[in-house]
């Protein structure tokens, strides 16, 4: 019995397929308007470039909000990658290499989940995921990528660090509340987060 729940717990069925091809297709675009409109976004920052990773978080949710919904090993890279791949297809302002941060970026949180054996889904778990996929997203850009040759070594550390923060929060605790959100109106009723709204809230919260 332990052996057919653990497989019905990791196995995708049709439905999580489709929603998870759902949150994918629209978070792509909504990438492909995040990034034409980047350029303009960052003119706030003018005076500290590195604070314009506050804004990556936006690039990083369906990682985090396709697990807490799907609760399927692959759902962050599934989601996360896919979203990736609508925008690079729509005509990314970064072009193809989108494709490589959405692959590097769901790794970040797949890991975190991985790490909790697709187990805990709580409040705690969705700030980490968020953290980690931004840590990865910024090192993907400043190292793997390279899109900051001007900065000095302490500006692409901390522009690591900046985008981590933005992921917890807004891939980590938007997705969260999100998920609670959706399945209090019942959306989610076909899947196994279908009681997300029941769980409880709290940090250490199993």
């Amino acid at each position: 019995m332990n052996q057919v729940a653990a497989k019905q717990r990791t196995s995708w069925r049709v439905v999580d397929i489709v929603v998870a091809s759902v949150i994918a297709v629209a978070s792509g675009v909504i990438f492909w308007a995040w990034s034409a409109g980047m350029p303009l976004f960052s003119l706030a920052f003018v005076a500290f470039p590195p604070a314009a990773a506050l804004l990556t978080g936006v690039w990083l949710f369906p990682a985090v909000l396709g697990a807490l919904i799907i609760r399927k090993p692959g759902a962050a890279v599934f989601c996360e990658l896919l979203a990736a791949i609508i925008e690079a297809l729509l005509g990314s302002h970064y072009g193809l290499s989108v494709i490589v941060s959405g692959l590097v970026q769901g790794l970040g949180a797949e890991l975190v989940f991985a790490i909790f054996r697709y187990r805990k889904w709580n409040l705690s778990v969705a700030l980490i995921a968020g953290f980690f996929t931004g840590i990865f997203a910024g090192i993907s850009e400043a190292y793997i990528l390279a899109y900051y040759v001007e900065y000095t070594s302490a500006l692409k550390i901390l522009h690591v660090l900046i985008t981590g923060v933005s992921g917890l929060i807004i891939a980590g605790l938007l997705s969260w509340l999100a998920t609670r959100g959706l399945a209090k109106t019942g959306a989610l009723s076909a899947l196994a987060s279908r009681r997300a709204h029941l769980e409880s809230g709290k940090l250490d919260a199993k």
